[in-house]
């Protein structure tokens, strides 16, 4: 079972939103690209919803934090046999540092979950052991945009996703 890192995150000082998945596929990691395989909806809905009409990763990157939105990923390093957040070795879950990123990111006031492993997992190993001001942020699960997440339609899922432009 293959050792996994996770990116640092996308973001700037003043974001205010920041959205979080469990890992990155293998096809981002071998992309080092977040929301990299070509069937995962992420980008498209992201796109749509943010006005976003550059097909580049850096620019679509630069123009999502411009609004405001960071992107980063619970886990900071894991062992996974494949690409499903099912196969993640929960013994092995490392997460990334959230004190120091909030203290960093100020403004960050809303965090959504890239479906459900990023948010079980963030409450039961990150959750506890943040201070009270910091466990306060308001935190909301979307429905997962990988091609795995096959009971909803792409249509539904940014209809779920719109949320964040509240």
């Amino acid at each position: 079972m293959p050792h996994i890192q996770g990116f640092p995150p996308i973001s700037r000082p003043d974001a205010g939103t920041l959205i979080l998945g469990s890992m990155p596929s293998r096809e981002s990691l071998l992309q080092r690209r977040y929301y990299a395989h070509p069937r995962n909806s992420f980008w498209p809905i992201i796109s749509e919803l943010f006005g976003i009409t550059t097909p580049d990763y850096a620019q679509r990157a630069e123009c999502l934090t411009r609004k405001g939105i960071a992107i980063w990923d619970v886990l900071q390093a894991c062992f996974r046999s494949s690409s499903l957040d099912s196969d993640i070795d929960d013994s092995t879950i490392v997460t990334n540092d959230f004190e120091t990123f909030y203290r960093n990111h100020s403004r960050i006031n809303r965090v959504f979950f890239n479906g459900a492993k990023a948010e079980s997992v963030y409450r039961r190993h990150v959750l506890p052991g943040l201070p009270t001001d910091l466990a306060a942020i308001q935190l909301q699960r979307l429905p997962s945009t990988s091609p795995a997440n096959a009971g909803m339609t792409a249509a539904e899922k940014q209809q779920a996703w719109k949320v964040i432009l509240k």
